[in-house]
């Protein structure tokens, strides 16, 4: 089966585990690909859901590793591939002068890419009324997984470690919505900045749209190399329906906030989110797409994967036909277009693991 076909069907479906242990810990709760565990699948590192109830009946197994270190990937008994596990990274083993264990402060995403939610509490969260439905920010923080707020001093340390023992190249830093009208844009600016202070190490902001454009030149000058500012839904009925709460940010404020972002970090420097599956149609999604990549947007499209213990832990994956499709179309786009995920300096598109949409640009 080709990688980009084992790929999708493994996103949508998920994975059984023959043995959980093997690899990094999967990740539960928490923002992000979360109730995933990192599978290295033909040289491509991807996220794929292991703890979903999508999941659990999932055609797929993955059984032990041989002597190689790999397992073989089965379906209805028939091999459809191999998976290895990228270790449990080193940095995990460490603790910041204060006791804090490092894996508190940021995880490892991907093979090779560092990951932290700055502040782990969030206005939207508060209420189920405005809460977004498929978020799990407040799980990993109530299970102890992490702690609120990271400051600037240990994200510093934090990267500089990750970058010395495992050999990261890139991290992601977002946020929780806080209640000032920046939406985030200080604090990421301030966690930049003193990371680059400490490594030199591309990252990738995340934050709803500030209220102020010239938050863009600030968080560029505190060192964000790319930005991501995540639509999920594309229509304003999915929008009002799935995130009620963001929601109240409208989408004609995300397009002028692109408009204003791009020439400040570059054409395909910035990015958004749309999880595939939460009610737009194809051709919403397609015509969202193509807007986007002519404001030189990179619309990172994911399948999306019902995460445990949020109001949307029933709702069923999109199916890998629908995926497949979907990504081919985007794909086409972004090659017509001479858009690349490669040519990102930091962040979820350049890092591509939890979605196939590299993988039909060529």
């Amino acid at each position: 089966m080709p990688a980009s076909r084992l790929i999708t069907e493994l996103q949508s479906f998920g994975v059984r585990l023959a043995d959980p242990r093997v690899g990094a810990p999967s990740r539960r709760g928490g923002a992000g690909p979360s109730d995933h565990k990192a599978m290295t699948v033909d040289g491509r590192t991807v996220m794929v859901p292991v703890h979903t109830a999508g999941a659990f009946a999932s055609p797929y197994v993955a059984e032990p590793p041989g002597a190689d270190g790999a397992s073989l990937v089965r379906r209805d008994g028939v091999t459809m591939g191999r998976v290895t596990f990228p270790r449990q990274p080193r940095f995990y083993a460490l603790q910041t002068m204060d006791g804090v264990p490092y894996s508190k402060i940021a995880v490892l995403h991907g093979a090779d890419v560092l990951a932290t939610t700055v502040l782990q509490t969030c206005i939207r969260y508060q209420s189920r009324t405005k809460t977004c439905q498929f978020c799990s920010i407040g799980q990993s923080l109530a299970a102890g997984r992490t702690i609120a707020r990271k400051t600037p001093e240990q994200l510093a340390e934090v990267a500089r470690a990750a970058v010395l023992l495992d050999g990261v190249r890139h991290m992601v830093m977002t946020t929780g919505t806080p209640p000032t009208p920046d939406r985030g844009a200080a604090i990421l600016c301030e966690s930049a900045a003193a990371v680059k202070a400490a490594v030199d190490l591309p990252i990738q902001g995340q934050c709803e749209p500030p209220d102020d454009d010239r938050w863009f030149a600030r968080l560029r000058d505190a060192g964000i190399d790319t930005l991501g500012m995540h639509l999920e839904a594309v229509t304003p009925e999915v929008r009002a329906r799935i995130m009620p709460g963001k929601a109240s940010v409208p989408l004609e404020r995300y397009y002028s906030a692109f408009e204003a972002a791009v020439p400040v970090f570059g054409r395909g420097q910035v990015s958004t989110y749309i999880l595939a599956g939460l009610g737009d149609s194809r051709e919403a999604i397609l015509a969202m797409a193509e807007r986007l990549i002519g404001m030189g947007v990179y619309p990172f499209v994911v399948p999306f994967v019902p995460v445990s213990g949020t109001p949307l832990e029933d709702h069923p994956a999109p199916s890998p036909a629908f995926m497949h499709d979907l990504l081919s179309a985007v794909g086409g786009m972004l090659k017509r277009a001479g858009m690349r995920a490669s040519d990102s300096k930091a962040g979820c598109g350049k890092c591509g693991a939890c979605s196939a949409l590299s993988l039909f640009e060529d």
